[in-house]
């Protein structure tokens, strides 16, 4: 999977959240300032090359909605940021958010209850 350059994610993240979109319902939902309606065009152009977006012509017009998920989307770029910044390891992801102050003791607790649930209802 390619990665979304910065104006192709907020394409992508209007998309996730209308789910299916004509242009002009696209350009709408866009966060001021407002790209113009042709450079939203060209995006859904690039973004259906790479196979995130799948559009279904309506006579003239053209429906675009997402081929990705954003759930899947998001866990293919932590991925690869794990691997890219972290040598692979989300402990060292953790631990740099620990250091960092960008997670609390208790915030990582609850993520420690989360995953051991989890494993027991897999069980």
């Amino acid at each position: 999977m390619k990665p979304l350059t910065k104006a192709e994610e907020q394409i992508m993240q209007v998309l996730w959240k209308l789910d299916k979109a004509f242009l002009r319902d696209i350009v709408d939902a866009m966060p001021a300032p407002k790209p113009h309606q042709n450079t939203v065009a060209t995006l859904l152009k690039i973004l259906t090359e790479k196979e995130f977006v799948a559009v279904e012509v309506l006579g003239r017009q053209h429906r675009y909605s997402p081929r990705i998920s954003k759930q899947e989307y998001s866990g293919k770029s932590i991925k690869q940021l794990a691997k890219n910044y972290f040598e692979g390891s989300f402990s060292n992801v953790v631990s740099y958010l620990v250091k960092e102050n960008n997670i609390s003791v208790e915030e990582l607790e609850s993520l420690l209850k989360q995953i051991k649930k989890q494993q027991n209802q897999q069980k």
